[in-house]
């Protein structure tokens, strides 16, 4: 199964070269993806799943979130954690990644001053972006199939932005049940979208995550929309 995007698919997504971030064990290889229109004033980084299982920012599902994202206006930053790709630094079982990506948030808010703050992360990439969630501010949160079997969800605090989570009912590597135990014990529970026939690499169902994410950030768009001032007839 290819799990990684080519070329291609990422000169029609308004991606940019990649570029690099400072981080607490070197460099941190990263990209955007800019919206083409209708640019809102909002950044979303995307973390990517397990390094140590060719996890990278060129993970097809990870780059569906940043392109779903960017399709509706969010300019949407993925980067590599530590020792993938052109990134320095070694594998460090989520704490060193979680470092990674608070020197990353500091970068996007001091380059994107005013900007909400949304997080995403597919597998591993939903552990930290959860951890990171509940230690700093961020204005939405999206987890896509969160591995509870693999790291110590329970001990995260529930963090108190809108935050969904997806997850397949079919997950061949996060049980489906595991996940719902888990999320039955939270004290606030987040908006859950569970997909029919879907395992954990959403083999030929990235339409079905599209739509689970539009489905979650569209409402937002709308009541800013509705908020503004009408113009006079």
């Amino acid at each position: 199964m290819n799990l990684g995007i080519t070329k291609d698919e990422t000169r029609k997504s308004g991606e940019q070269p990649a570029f690099y971030i400072n981080g607490p064990e070197g460099r941190l290889e990263a990209v955007l993806s800019i919206p083409q229109s209708g640019k809102k004033k909002i950044i979303a980084v995307v973390c990517h799943p397990h390094p140590l299982y060719d996890g990278s920012l060129n993970n097809k599902v990870t780059y569906t979130i940043a392109r779903t994202l960017s399709q509706q206006g969010v300019t949407a930053l993925r980067f590599n954690f530590r020792g993938v790709g052109d990134s320095e630094g070694e594998y460090s079982e989520g704490v060193g990644e979680a470092e990674d990506l608070k020197a990353v948030i500091a970068y996007v808010r001091k380059t994107y001053p005013g900007h909400a703050l949304w997080l995403a992360g597919f597998s591993f990439g939903a552990y930290v972006s959860l951890k990171v969630s509940t230690q700093t501010v961020v204005d939405r949160l999206i987890t896509v199939a969160p591995p509870v079997n693999f790291f110590d969800f329970r001990s995260l605090t529930t963090p108190s932005c809108p935050w969904l989570v997806i997850q397949g009912n079919d997950d061949e590597i996060v049980p489906f049940d595991e996940v719902q135990l888990w999320l039955d014990d939270l004290l606030r529970a987040p908006d859950v979208i569970v997909l029919s026939n879907v395992g954990h690499f959403f083999h030929r169902q990235l339409n079905a995550l599209r739509e689970s994410i539009e489905s979650f950030i569209m409402p937002v768009f709308s009541a800013h929309h509705n908020a503004l001032p009408q113009a006079a007839g």
